[in-house]
């Protein structure tokens, strides 16, 4: 197998790590395409020369930011002849306004996963391809964690809403209500390191604070659609509960459970220290332990792998070891 990823750079680095995990258990070769859009030329001959099913070994797995990536399939040397099977996995896939009307035409993938549950008809009338939702996820397995200790009340991580948004002055209000607070931190050089570090922060706070797109938007957030991202997965898989406002989201209330998120109701820095200080008074380890349980259960990868392996039947060993293991550490847990 091969998998393909556009890298986005910073901020991607939890997708990053996905991808290394992904290639790591399925046994694939990794090849990182530059997102270039293509010229005119290569746009025509996408939809005029259809790809040729050959009787081959070979599938392709691309894993790309959005919609608008669709067409960094050309940067795949052979595609149109190589492979048996391709299938694409959408991140942002909320964005279907971004799908490309060359990759509308061409239609030349054979399945498409996306993260967004609301959004898998319209996909499949823009694209006429079978689709499925793979969620949002995180390594619980290998960096996740119930640890009792925490010494951290409430850590920042990434964007917030403006009266949140100065560490320093968040600081000052958290230690006048006796709250510890961990401010945001530089990232390293690789995404290894940086999804390392990061998930060993969660380990040791309580809450982690995050709010929806809708409550706290800005101009690269999707106006209408709510969703969640590697800091809530990330935070629960590390046992973290994430304060702020949850996104408003059918699918998103499946996925997570009662006690993952604190509701702070709004936006201003007084009334979230509020309710943050009530919920730290009653704040206990098995709550930590509660959320790592639930997120092994819900949130790891490899579920989302697992159902890769079924669509593309494939039976990659290492992943099979693996999901032996998340089993077993959910039922001794």
């Amino acid at each position: 197998m091969l998998i393909a990823y556009v890298n986005n750079g910073p901020g991607w680095e939890p997708i990053t790590e996905m991808v290394n995990l992904a290639t790591e258990l399925f046994g694939a070769e990794l090849l990182i395409v530059d997102g270039k859009l293509p010229n005119l030329l290569d746009k025509l001959q996408l939809i005029f020369l259809k790809r040729q099913k050959l009787k081959s070994n070979e599938k392709c797995l691309l894993i790309f930011p959005g919609p608008a990536n669709l067409l960094s399939l050309l940067s795949v040397e052979g595609w149109r002849k190589r492979f048996s099977f391709i299938a694409v996995w959408v991140i942002d896939s909320f964005w279907i306004e971004h799908i490309p009307l060359v990759a509308k035409l061409a239609r030349p993938f054979d399945h498409i996963f996306i993260t967004s549950e609301e959004d898998v008809i319209a996909w499949m009338s823009e694209m006429r391809t079978p689709v499925t939702c793979l969620a949002w996820g995180s390594d619980v397995l290998r960096l996740g964690g119930k640890d009792s200790k925490r010494i951290w009340d409430l850590t920042r991580i990434g964007r917030q809403p403006p009266e949140w948004d100065n560490d320093g002055n968040t600081k000052l209000i958290c230690s006048n209500s006796n709250i510890t607070f961990h401010g945001r931190l530089k990232g390293f050089d690789t995404a290894a390191k940086n999804q390392e570090m990061l998930m060993g922060l969660y380990r040791q706070t309580k809450f982690l604070l995050a709010f929806s797109n809708k409550a706290n938007p800005t101009n690269y957030t999707h106006p209408i659609r709510e969703y969640i991202t590697a800091r809530w997965t990330d935070a629960l898989a590390c046992g973290a509960i994430v304060a702020g406002i949850a996104p408003r989201e059918p699918s998103i209330d499946r996925l997570l459970w009662d006690g993952a998120t604190l509701d702070l109701e709004s936006v201003h820095i007084d009334d979230g220290i509020k309710v943050i200080s009530e919920a730290l008074r009653i704040w206990k380890p098995n709550l930590a332990e509660k959320n790592h349980q639930l997120a092994l259960e819900r949130l790891d990868w490899r579920w989302r792998f697992a159902e890769i392996a079924l669509v593309f039947e494939e039976h990659p060993q290492d992943l099979g070891y693996e999901m032996v293991m998340l089993k077993e550490k959910i039922a001794k847990n």
